[in-house]
């Protein structure tokens, strides 16, 4: 018999309790509450397997944070939704969306703190951000433009280039300016979110927020790119080394195909 996961159950019934009170308060419609029904299951089912994979049975410390953190996203998602087909309470989304960008500083300091930091944890928290900046961009875009939506789509765009080009998945060095321009994100977006700035000025801090984010995805692209030729030449090398009466010309264009 599989082991019981009760953290994914547990924020499924925590989302629900959260979109019912965002209901009584400032109402959710249909669209609200369909996207918020998509969002937690959606969310209960990802939890459990990717909890599965990474062979884990329960949450720890940072992982609840995180957890709370999704169900801010989830209340979010829904508002958003339903700012689609009429009005609401603009405050309500901003405020729920600076809890979740305040805890997003939380989480990691709690897995260093208790030694319970996990490759499942980084994934879960990167994720949970992705999201939430996608949501935002999408409830600012009618407003300001959709170009805007671009913000919250470059992480998807990214996952999807990996399906066609292999070599963006290898591995990133450490780089503390990918922490700030993701932070530098949010804040420019519930920013405009809550419409507190000039448009022109909203204007400008977003096209810099998109700016900063495509040059950080960029130098990434760039990184991973030159580490991928690097390592089919120094493949190509050592096969040509070897020799031993193999076609070396031939096994070394099959090792850069690897690569690739």
């Amino acid at each position: 018999m599989p082991p019981v996961r009760p953290g994914p159950v547990i924020g499924l019934f925590v989302q629900f309790a959260m979109l019912a009170l965002l209901s009584a308060a400032v109402g959710l419609g249909h669209a609200g509450w369909a996207a918020g029904i998509c969002y937690a299951v959606g969310l209960c089912v990802l939890l459990t397997r990717a909890m599965h994979t990474a062979g884990l049975v329960a949450f720890g410390p940072a992982d609840v944070v995180t957890l709370t953190r999704a169900a801010l996203a989830g209340g979010v998602t829904a508002l958003t939704a339903a700012s689609f087909t009429g009005d609401i309470r603009v405050l309500v989304l901003v405020g729920i969306t600076v809890v979740a960008l305040v805890l997003d500083a939380v989480d990691g300091k709690v897995a260093r703190r208790t030694g319970t930091a996990t490759e499942f944890g980084a994934r879960f928290d990167m994720e949970v951000d992705a999201f939430l900046i996608l949501v935002l961009s999408c409830y600012v875009a009618p407003s300001v433009g959709w170009w805007v939506a671009a913000i919250g789509a470059m992480r998807y765009a990214w996952v999807v280039a990996t399906w066609v080009l292999p070599w963006l998945r290898g591995q990133l060095f450490p780089r503390y300016w990918r922490k700030v321009v993701a932070a530098i994100q949010g804040i420019v977006l519930v920013t405009a979110a809550a419409d507190v700035l000039p448009r022109p000025i909203t204007l400008i801090a977003l096209a810099g927020a998109l700016a900063l984010l495509t040059e950080s995805f960029g130098r990434d692209v760039v990184y991973l790119w030159r580490r991928r030729t690097a390592t089919a030449a120094a493949a190509r090398r050592a096969l040509q080394r070897a020799g031993a009466g193999v076609d070396v010309a031939g096994t070394a264009e099959g090792a850069e195909a690897l690569v690739k």
